[in-house]
């Protein structure tokens, strides 16, 4: 039986730098966000319907992301479903989640917590951008989608075939068209995170803010096949990619994947593409 994760959403999730503090700090300005201290060395990056932890670690790493839950009999019962189907699982202390939370290990060792947040009132943001989705690189990518679907219950949205092979894969957890993806490369590796802004005139808010600090746009602006959505992506200092959507597309919990060619089209419709592999 499919575990019972719909609906969830990405609440957060943590990057790894040599310098920690640095990197939170670039973060903030990139959004505009507030930036402070957590435990253990740890900062964190908050905005409105979007938080990002900065710990020490290998530069580029996002060693575990973070689902927020609808509601505590939500989460309990996708426990009851995993331990049911043996997926195991253990307690997870993660800041911005209530008592409770846990957490498993996808195929590429990366940890994926479930959790109802800690709510906060009162965080502002001058630009809308929603943390949305998560995208790695994968040498394993049958692998990580037989666990994400199979094993956690996403939903599988879209897959993009290289003959028979599966070249990416996009899944979702609600309505929206992906919250997490994986695309076939020679070395498994983050690959890039996702603000969904509310539409076409944020996009260009946004790349005017990135004019004004002077970060050059790395891809984009384009138009994605799988999702349809706009976007735009820049590189933060340690080459980590971080993107700005746009009218992503919604789809019913029971509709069916589509397939799309391995080309430069299916990434870009407009033009040209971030080829993985």
């Amino acid at each position: 039986m499919t575990p019972p994760l719909w609906p969830a959403r990405l609440h957060h999730l943590r990057r790894c730098s040599a310098e920690p503090e640095p990197l939170a700090r670039w973060y903030g300005e990139l959004l505009d966000d507030r930036v402070e201290p957590l435990a253990g060395g740890n900062w964190l990056v908050r905005g409105h319907a979007r938080c990002l932890v900065v710990g020490r670690g290998t530069p580029g790493a996002v060693p575990s992301i973070a689902l927020a839950m609808r509601d505590a009999a939500q989460l309990a019962a996708y426990a009851a479903a995993l331990d049911a189907a043996r997926v195991a699982r253990e307690p997870a202390q993660a800041p911005l989640f209530l008592d409770g939370a846990y957490a498993v290990t996808d195929p590429d060792g990366r940890r994926v917590v479930f959790g109802l947040p800690v709510r906060v009132a009162g965080v502002q943001s001058r630009l809308p951008g929603r943390l949305q989705h998560f995208v790695c690189a994968s040498t394993r990518v049958p692998e990580m989608l037989a666990f994400y679907r199979d094993k956690l219950g996403m939903r599988e949205s879209d897959r993009v075939l290289e003959g028979e092979d599966i070249a990416a894969v996009f899944l979702r957890a609600d309505p929206e068209h992906h919250a997490f993806a994986t695309f076939r490369a020679p070395e498994s590796r983050p690959d890039h995170h996702a603000y969904e802004t509310t539409g076409w005139m944020d996009i260009r808010d946004w790349g005017d803010r990135m004019a004004s600090l002077r970060i050059p746009l790395w891809w984009g602006p384009g138009r994605h096949g799988p999702g349809n959505n706009l976007f735009f992506m820049v590189e933060d200092p340690d080459g980590y990619k971080v993107e700005f959507s746009a009218e992503l597309e919604l789809m019913q919990q029971e509709a069916a994947f589509r397939t799309w060619p391995h080309e430069e089209r299916t990434l870009n419709l407009w033009g040209s593409a971030w080829m993985r592999s």
